[in-house]
């Protein structure tokens, strides 16, 4: 049976974020994701994941200025410091919050450095993170993020990211695979699975163009999903869209197409 996690970073923005883990119960998920939790007290966060009866997938590295714009630094040569610094704190929420795995971004290009300059930082990185995350069983995952969305981006196919994952050759790493982003900038999404699906430790989706939930866009999703469940996937999939018209309108497609959460 698949998996459906909340991604209440995106989903149930119509109220404040500690009280869609709530809303997220009550809409009858049982897994959640979502970015960052440091703004928060690991704790706290906990208390709501457990008095709600969820489970969370995962969230992000810190990713440096995400307010301000940035999307990860692990493949900063400047950021080394700052990115491995935040490791052990990833870990102490992973571990307060029962978080199975924690998300790695490689951030934009750096116009002070060459491509291989951030290959070979992001690389040293991944397996800085990876034999951290190992000591406490924990799964790193590597994510590619399109550069139409986010201009700039490093790791912008699934390629790039593979190829990074099997050079840091690490057991515990894995790629997240967000569907939407691979057909922003390169389609064939099921030969991807197909090909890649012993690296493949999370799937996030959204339907192209407008970002929206399954069934507003391009995607044929029911076909996809009945390709996961013949390749036996047994991880999440986290529903990370913008949702149309509201949370609660755009979860209508998770019963026409024949699942429940």
């Amino acid at each position: 049976m698949l998996k459906f996690a909340a991604n209440i970073s995106m989903l149930f923005t119509e109220i404040p974020f500690l009280e869609r883990f709530r809303a997220a119960k009550d809409a009858g998920f049982h897994h959640i994701e979502f970015l960052l939790p440091y703004e928060y007290n690991a704790e706290d966060l906990a208390t709501r994941l457990a008095d709600n009866g969820l489970s969370q997938c995962l969230f992000n590295l810190p990713s440096g200025n995400w307010a301000g714009g940035e999307r990860g630094i692990s493949a900063l040569p400047d950021r080394v410091s700052e990115f491995r610094e935040g490791i052990p704190k990833a870990i102490e929420y992973a571990r307060t919050m029962k978080v199975p795995a924690l998300n790695c971004l490689s951030g934009k290009i750096s116009g002070s450095y060459s491509f291989e300059e951030h290959w070979k930082t992001l690389i040293q990185n991944i397996v800085f993170a990876a034999d951290a995350l190992a000591g406490h069983g924990l799964t790193l995952m590597v994510e590619n993020v399109n550069n139409k969305d986010v201009g700039g981006f490093y790791l912008y196919t699934t390629e790039l990211a593979l190829k990074a994952i099997a050079e840091a050759n690490r057991p515990n790493v894995r790629l997240q695979y967000d569907i939407y982003h691979a057909q922003r900038v390169e389609g064939e999404l099921v030969n991807i699975l197909r090909n890649n699906f012993d690296a493949i430790g999370h799937i996030q989706i959204a339907d192209n163009p407008k970002r929206n939930q399954p069934g507003t866009g391009e995607i044929n999703y029911p076909f996809i999903f009945r390709e996961l469940v013949t390749l036996g996937y047994q991880g999440y999939i986290g529903l990370e869209y913008v949702p149309a018209p509201d949370t609660l309108g755009s979860l209508h497609w998770i019963r026409e197409y024949g699942y429940t959460l």
